[in-house]
């Protein structure tokens, strides 16, 4: 497997590396828990202001550094280890992930890994700036 990192208004975040996950496969609990730096410390330090996004919930912005109208979604709407596609037409570029779980967003609206994909920790993760725009997503059982 390889790493793939997060990017933060232009600083490379390796700190928060996490393995890529195949489709079908669910995070470890150790890669859980070796994602589990501190971005929101780190986002401000890159001078990026967090976007609110409660406990529990998934939030995607449709433009960088939390900018636009958020989507929220949270586990009580979400089917796990489903492919949740955004409405057509839209995507995001910035998001918080407050689940609890891992969740994988994808380039792709169908969540093929033929495109761009990342997993992102459930415990208080920020990406002012995702590395590609984000058509649909995955939040994973634990």
């Amino acid at each position: 497997m390889y790493t793939k990192t997060l990017l933060a208004a232009g600083v490379l975040l390796t700190a928060l590396a996490v393995p890529a996950l195949p489709a079908q496969a669910a995070p470890t609990a150790a890669t859980v828990q070796a994602a589990q730096a501190a971005p929101s410390a780190l986002a401000r330090s890159a001078g990026t202001a967090l976007g609110a996004c409660g406990p529990g919930q998934l939030c995607l912005w449709p433009k960088a550094d939390f900018k636009g109208k958020a989507q929220i979604h949270e586990l009580a709407s979400v089917d796990i280890e489903s492919c949740v596609a955004l409405p057509a037409g839209t995507s995001a570029q910035s998001l918080a992930n407050r689940t609890g779980r891992p969740v994988t967003t994808y380039q792709s609206a169908e969540c093929a890994e033929t495109g761009e994909f990342e997993t992102y920790p459930g415990r208080g993760t920020w990406a002012p700036q995702t590395p590609y725009q984000v058509r649909a997503f995955k939040i994973w059982e634990r």
